[in-house]
């Protein structure tokens, strides 16, 4: 049994800007970790776009989903995901 199994944290969630900037710096630990670690960018990239998916595909279904990745290839193409042209 854990430790801390028998008390209640009560907390606030964050509003959605907060959750999306706490889950990216997660993930950039994680993916520094990784990369320490010897896992090859590219593998990370590909595992993290198929665990992301199965996420959204979860939660949204399929066809949302497909619709969303629809608009994708214009988003990169337009730098929002170039790391010297971040916009966010």
């Amino acid at each position: 049994m854990h430790p801390f199994s028998s008390f209640a944290f009560a907390r606030d969630a964050l509003p959605d800007n907060e959750q999306k900037q706490a889950a990216l710096n997660y993930l950039n630990e994680a993916w520094a970790e990784a990369r320490h670690d010897g896992i090859d960018g590219d593998c990370l990239a590909q595992a993290s776009l198929f665990a992301a998916f199965a996420e959204l595909v979860g939660t949204y279904g399929e066809d949302a989903v497909a619709k969303f990745v629809e608009g994708l290839s214009a988003r990169v193409r337009n730098g929002e995901f170039s790391l010297a042209l971040a916009r966010q």
